[in-house]
Order: structure tokens, then C-alpha cells, then sequence
């Protein structure tokens, strides 16, 4: 038989694909499940065979919710309307984070022309903030966090100097965000200290696929990530520390048969003029303070906090 006649030749061209590729019958129950979809979601062939797209694997998730498996769903527009869709959202990963994807579902149809199932297919969406944490020259030079592949706090304020250096010359508007896991202390009390590193590494990798590749992001302290946002207006900052907010909560872990979460409290504060690293992060802290009542600290008190070296 040539070797093109031979319907294998063809699942190996799909699994040699980098984009993932599923298909789903009426139902909406995946039939076929790619290599490059159990490289994007972390969910292999026996993990999704025969369930509904939605069982676990929520490929649909807007930045907020998963509203788009109800009524915006990529795969019920196309059954419905009998076009291709396109779509952009989140995939909540095997591992816990969420990660960014571009979705096309394609009806398929029979020799007929009646539709018979649905072809999706999906690309991760790379958005690299700061220095690769796979990078061993940064590791060797001290400037990653050992637990998130971070950049630390030290080259977080070399970049935060950089970019107020920009700003008093050029006036590039920036700012930057706070994030805190105030459930942190709790948390490992509970669930003991791997579990708390888990749910730090789920946090990071949700960072920093949530924002954009001109975003820096970093591990500030034991509890505190800081987000410099190149580029972002004052009246964008609150609407972006929303949307990250709302992403990182959302990030699980699975530990001893529980889906477990943090929640995630942020603090904002746009460059000013003047401004020097100390005052726009006092400001920060300030904001953050105010979003989160239920811990009150004083700037004196954050400062301090700042000054202890994660872990």
C-alpha cells in the first residue's frame, strides 16, 4: 500500500503537529486527542479520551470565568452556525496554572455534508515576561528566585531603576503592581511547606502567562510578586491588577485528593514625576494595603516585610 493510502500516516502527521488537535462528536465528547494537545494542557490521551471538553480540561475560559462554555463557547458556535470560530482564552493546566490559547472550532462534516462532530484545534500563546527562568547564566548570577525561576528582588529593582529612567527621559508611562498570597502563612500551617511551594509555582507560571512579553515579572518577597507594566496608563492599572487577580486565584494545585487555591490581593501605582524606587513602591504598598483589610500593615511594616528574602 503507498505509503499515503495508509490511514496511520496521517494521525503521525497530526501528532507531529505543535498546535494541539482534538475532536469532539455531537455530544462534545473528545474523540481524538493530539501529542500537541497534551503538550499545551498537561492532559494525556487517557486522561480525556470519551469526557466532555468541559470535564476538566476548560479550554474555553475567558480571563475571568468560564462563561464562554455557556453561551460564547468556540465549539457550540460552530455546531450551531456550521461555521469555523475562532477564539482566544485560557486553558486551566493539568499542573494548575492557566496559560493563554488561540482556538479554531471547524465543523466536520460527513460525505453528506451534515456536520458529524467538531475539529478543534489550539496553540499555546507564549508570553515570556522578563529573563527566561530556564536561562542558567541568570540562575549562576544569583538574579532568579530558586523556587519560582523568577526574577528576584535585587533584579527587580534594577529593572524598576531602569524604568524610571526611561520615564524621567522619555515620559513612557508605566507602572507597577503588588501582588500578595496574604493566605500564604495559613496556607502552609494547613497543608504543610511543599504544598505551599506548589501553589507558589502554580501562582508564578500563571503570572507570567497572564500579561504581556513587554511585562516584567518577579518574586519581591515570601508572600509578594511585583509586576512592572511597560507602556500601561494610570487608568488601565486597576482594570489590569483585576484581571491578574481574578487569573492567579483561579490557579490550583491538587494535593492528597483536594483542589486547592489562594487568594490573591493587588496593590497599584502609576509612575510619577519625581518619582524615585522607594516613593512608587511606598505607593504600592499603600494601595495594597487598602485592598486588603483583613491584614492591616503600615508602610513601615511592608517595608520590613520587603527586607526578608523569600523562600
Amino acid at each position: 500500500m503507498p505509503a499515503f493510502q495508509d490511514p496511520e500516516i496521517y494521525r503521525e502527521i497530526l501528532d507531529t503537529l505543535q498546535i494541539g488537535v482534538s475532536v469532539l462528536d455531537l455530544q462534545q465528547k473528545i474523540v481524538f486527542w493530539s501529542e500537541g494537545a497534551e503538550r499545551i494542557t498537561g492532559y494525556s490521551r487517557m486522561d480525556v479520551l470519551g469526557h466532555s471538553c468541559i470535564d476538566s480540561i476548560l479550554l474555553h475560559c475567558n480571563q475571568t470565568s468560564c462563561e464562554m462554555c455557556v453561551e460564547q463557547c468556540p465549539i457550540r458556535a460552530a455546531l450551531y452556525d456550521g461555521k469555523p470560530m475562532e477564539g482566544n482564552g485560557f486553558i486551566h493546566h493539568r499542573s494548575g496554572h492557566r496559560a493563554p490559547v488561540r482556538t479554531w472550532a471547524i465543523p466536520l462534516r460527513d460525505k453528506h455534508g451534515s456536520i458529524m462532530g467538531i475539529i478543534q484545534t489550539f496553540e499555546d500563546e507564549f508570553a515570556v515576561t522578563g529573563p527566561d527562568p530556564n536561562d542558567e547564566s541568570m540562575r549562576v548570577g544569583g538574579c532568579l528566585d530558586e523556587l519560582t525561576g523568577l526574577p528576584n528582588q535585587a533584579m527587580m529593582q534594577s529593572r524598576l531603576r531602569e524604568a524610571l529612567g526611561t520615564f524621567a527621559e522619555l515620559r513612557i508611562p508605566f507602572g507597577i503592581v503588588f501582588l500578595e498570597t496574604y493566605e500564604l502563612p495559613k496556607f502552609r500551617a494547613r497543608y504543610g511547606q511543599e504544598a505551599g511551594s506548589c501553589m507558589l509555582q502554580a501562582l508564578a507560571r500563571t503570572l507570567r502567562r497572564t500579561l504581556w512579553a513587554t511585562d516584567f515579572v518577579g518574586r519581591w518577597s515570601e508572600e509578594r510578586f511585583l509586576v512592572i507594566l511597560a507602556g500601561c496608563h494610570e487608568h488601565a492599572l486597576h482594570a489590569v491588577t483585576e484581571r491578574v487577580t481574578k487569573m492567579m486565584a483561579s490557579a490550583t494545585i491538587t494535593w492528597w485528593g483536594q483542589e486547592l487555591s489562594l487568594a490573591v490581593a493587588g496593590g497599584v501605582a502609576p509612575a510619577h514625576e519625581g518619582d524615585n524606587v522607594e516613593s512608587i513602591l511606598e505607593r504600592a504598598l499603600l494601595s495594597l494595603a487598602a485592598d486588603n483589610p483583613s491584614r492591616p500593615a503600615t508602610v513601615a511594616q511592608a517595608k520590613s516585610a520587603n527586607a526578608s528574602s523569600p523562600g
